[in-house]
């Protein structure tokens, strides 16, 4: 043990000496360094902020002004925050004037140092706005786009010459040479590449170039070595360079991309600076919608009228603050499609998870343009399932997720995100793997079946491994980051408004219920449905009974009110409304045009039953558990309504002749009233004989010849003896002031019929 001791104390010794060695030899190289830090970690780079601008049409002051206020204001940020910026300049075709074009291509390759400015072209462009392109540091085009013939099939003017070939020879674009531009700007220019090694062996370097005829001529005479050569552009055509032939050459354009999203990816941008506004360079207008419950039809409408109501007062950054574990797969994909579709360049629509965000708040996150989530928040697990009743939730069948992953693959594609990923997280058993392209080694992440297809241009690397193994695809902010599905992971709701560039001191309004959202909740919940329908039906009866309109009219507010709750909740349409408008009408015309029940009175009842069932779900015929469950619960709240309706009426049918309101509604029949529970003979009418008071209004009324005091269709009053009584036709209707005869009695129902 001693001799380890003293082992030990020798080599801290020898150490001590040679780190002290290394200090004083910095001392001497002039104190420039500093003795080592043992657990200094290396200094990370700054991640890189940037931002799109699109510029297409006639250039004129207000485009020039928005490019200058926007390239401007990033540069002094990236200076303030000392990170690298760059703008990427999307320019489309258009017609400009040359001085127009000239003034702000000036300013971009003068005025912004501080900044990498790259010109992205998508599509073919020709004329003037390529001096614009010409202008900036780096060039990227899609394979098939077009660039060149500056002066549109003539050469461009000297003086416009002479700029243009100034501008490119401070050597801004590496890419570029005044042979290459001046074949671009005149047609009668021809333009030469060659492949050429310089220096001597070992040291020869192989290079290439563009070069003019003369210059051409001049490097055979000094016999430099020429390894190949050919003619890049003819005299006589037009100048005229696509992206795949520039890339082969190695002039004009830096890369190939074939979107905004690959472009951010090369120079590492952030998602955000893919999104450009008209308001692009103001104060952004925000507003946060709260998706903090299940997804039901209800909050789905709900959020609706909120991006509606929020747009239209003029915002331009929706923030959705997520905190939901899902819901339905319907409601949650038109909620998707509404947040989508919004145009990008209009409406910025921002997703922020501070807890979780699972199943269909997944799915509405990612239809968001960005996607903030604080470094612990949970996102993913997109699978979808199906609940029986009584029973626990299973796998949903193949063909629902078949339509849920092509739906997770537009979503994807649309915002910029790996479309394997967004897949993992419904489909257990997707594999998804790190790759890296070929040419300029930008990480992604892909399907096998992807990468198959991209026909070896991406390099399969390592499995993702949160994808597969029966493991739906969930991840936290900061992985959710790396995998390129959200952007940097935020703290708090403040930091999330720094990274949207919204000022501290600028408050953020949280769109809230207003009165009448508050109103549609609680209408749809069954407990006050039930109190509709039984309310409604109810006063229907009463309206039988006693023809005031007033009970109608309440009827008719009652299931006003249930169609205007469903219908804003998400679960009726006007189908729903017009079946029940026409089985009313079909039981009208069994009341008032063709008397007694039949098919029309069936057909009506069964009409206004299935509209109110259709009015309370989302769906005509069920085809899932969770369907057939939300269909026995609509049918047993109109269940329970007919049932309370059926109690309620025969309660009233015993203790109506009593009550206090209802006994002056009701006529007392002929020679009878009613004292304590027992209706009594009046002993005017009876002679004091003690016999049954039913029958004696029996026989005291049956026979008796009257006349239509009121309408009767079928219900209304008639007057027999000066007496007037309640009476129901027995056939059509009998107007008013026509001879009845008394029929039969039973009970309360005095039916009559005219007489001639």
């Amino acid at each position: 043990m001693q001799a380890t001791s003293l082992r030990s104390r020798l080599d801290r010794y020898r150490f001590g000496l040679m780190a002290g060695a290394v200090w004083l030899a910095c001392i001497a190289a002039g104190g420039r360094a500093a003795p080592p830090a043992l657990d200094e970690a290396p200094v990370q780079p700054a991640d890189p902020i940037g931002q799109f601008l699109s510029i297409s049409g006639p250039i004129d002051d207000t485009v020039f002004g928005r490019v200058s206020r926007v390239a401007l204001a990033l540069q002094a940020r990236a200076q303030q925050e000392k990170r690298p910026g760059v703008l990427v300049l999307e320019i489309g075709p258009g017609t400009s004037q040359f001085h127009q074009v000239q003034g702000l291509a000036k300013f971009i390759a003068t005025d912004l140092p501080s900044l990498t400015t790259v010109a992205w072209v998508p599509a073919s462009v020709r004329g003037n706005h390529v001096v614009l392109a010409l202008a900036c540091r780096e060039i990227l085009m899609r394979p098939d786009a077009e660039l060149g013939d500056l002066g549109l099939g003539r050469a461009l003017d000297a003086d416009e010459q002479a700029f243009v070939i100034n501008l490119i020879s401070r050597r801004h674009n590496r890419q570029l040479s005044p042979a290459l531009v001046l074949g671009l700007m005149d047609p009668q220019k021809e333009v030469i590449w060659v492949k050429l090694e310089t220096g001597h062996k070992p040291d020869a370097v192989v290079e290439t170039r563009v070069v003019t005829p003369s210059e051409f001529d001049r490097l055979l005479k000094s016999k430099t070595v020429i390894l190949d050569h050919k003619t890049l552009k003819e005299a006589g055509v037009d100048g005229v360079l696509t992206g795949d032939a520039a890339r082969a050459a190695n002039v004009l354009v830096m890369h190939l991309a074939q979107s905004r999203d690959e472009v951010a990816a090369l120079y590492h941008l952030p998602r955000e600076a893919l999104r450009e506004s008209r308001a692009l360079g103001a104060v952004p207008k925000a507003v946060v919608i709260q998706i903090d419950a299940a997804i039901e039809p209800i909050l789905e409408q709900f959020v609706q009228r909120q991006i509606q109501r929020a747009v239209g007062e003029g915002a331009n950054v929706l923030i959705f603050e997520i905190d939901s574990p899902g819901g339905r797969l319907d409601s949650t994909m038109n909620l998707a499609n509404s947040i989508v579709d919004l145009d990008p360049k209009q409406v910025r629509t921002v997703a922020y998870i501070p807890k979780q965000a699972f199943s269909g708040a997944a799915i509405i996150s990612l239809a968001c343009d960005e996607i903030y989530l604080h470094p612990h928040a949970m996102f993913g697990d997109a699978g979808p399932i199906e609940i029986r009743p009584g029973g626990p939730a299973e796998r949903a069948p193949e063909k629902i997720l078949s339509v849920l992953k092509g739906f997770l693959k537009t979503l994807a594609e649309r915002k910029g995100r790996p479309i394997g990923l967004a897949q993992a997280m419904a489909d257990r058993n997707l594999d998804v793997f790190k790759v890296t392209h070929r040419d300029n080694g930008q990480v992604w992440f892909m399907t096998e079946h992807e990468i198959h297809e991209s026909n070896g241009q991406w390099i399969k690397g390592q499995v993702v491994p949160e994808s597969g193994k029966e493991m739906l695809l969930t991840v936290d902010g900061r992985r959710a980051h790396e995998l390129h599905l959200a952007e940097p992971a935020v703290t708090d709701f403040d930091d999330l408004k720094k990274r949207l560039g919204i000022p501290p001191t600028v408050p953020v309004r949280t769109s809230s219920r207003t009165w009448v959202d508050s109103l549609i909740f609680q209408l749809n919940t069954p407990e006050l449905t039930l109190l509709l329908f039984v309310v409604g039906i109810l006063c229907i009866y009463f309206e039988l009974h006693f023809p005031t309109g007033l009970f109608g009219i309440c009827s008719g507010l009652c299931f006003s009110i249930f169609f205007w709750s469903r219908f804003l909740g998400g679960t009726a349409g006007w189908l729903e409304v017009v079946l029940f408008l026409l089985g009313a009408a079909f039981i009208a015309l069994e009341v008032f045009v063709v008397p007694g029940f039949g098919v029309f009175g069936v057909s009506g009842a069964l009409l206004m039953l299935f509209s109110l069932i259709l009015a309370s779900q989302t769906f005509v015929l069920p085809a899932t558990a969770e369907d057939f469950s939300q269909l026995s619960r609509s049918v047993g709240t109109l269940g329970g309504a007919v049932v309370g309706v059926a109690v309620i009426v025969a309660l009233l049918s015993r203790y109506m002749p009593i009550l206090p309101l209802f006994n002056r509604m009701i006529l007392t029949p002929p020679g009878a009233e009613f004292v304590g529970d027992e209706p009594r003979l009046n002993p005017s009418h009876s002679g004091g004989a003690a016999v049954n008071p039913l029958l004696e209004r029996d026989q005291a009324l049956v026979g008796r010849i009257g006349t239509a005091f009121t309408v009767l269709r079928p219900a209304g009053k008639a007057q027999i003896d000066e007496e007037l009584v309640d009476v129901v036709s027995e056939g059509p209707f009998i107007s008013a002031g026509r001879p009845i005869e008394v029929v039969t009695v039973s009970g309360n129902r005095v039916v009559v019929r005219e007489t001639t």
